[in-house]
């Protein structure tokens, strides 16, 4: 029951597109740059998704406001100094 509750962490793969040719990505050459969780939310009218992207500490990394026309908008968060 516990496992209901808690949101999926994601691994972020991270690589050099000037290496990689076509389609393939071999995994020598990607790294993982770090953990992430994703959760998606749904507005009343059914018309509107926000997309959160958070790291492993619940911090907010990225808001993308995805519309059902295709549209997207995207708020990338920086908390370095």
């Amino acid at each position: 029951m516990k496992d209901q509750f808690t949101e999926p962490v994601f691994r972020e793969v991270n690589f050099d597109p000037s290496i990689s040719t076509g389609n393939l990505i071999k995994a020598s050459k990607a790294n993982v740059t770090g953990k992430t969780k994703i959760s998606v939310e749904e507005d009343g009218h059914g018309s509107v998704k926000v997309i959160l992207k958070k790291d492993q500490d619940d911090s907010i990394k990225e808001i993308k406001f995805v519309c059902t026309c295709g549209q997207t908008k995207t708020i990338v968060l920086d908390y370095s100094e």
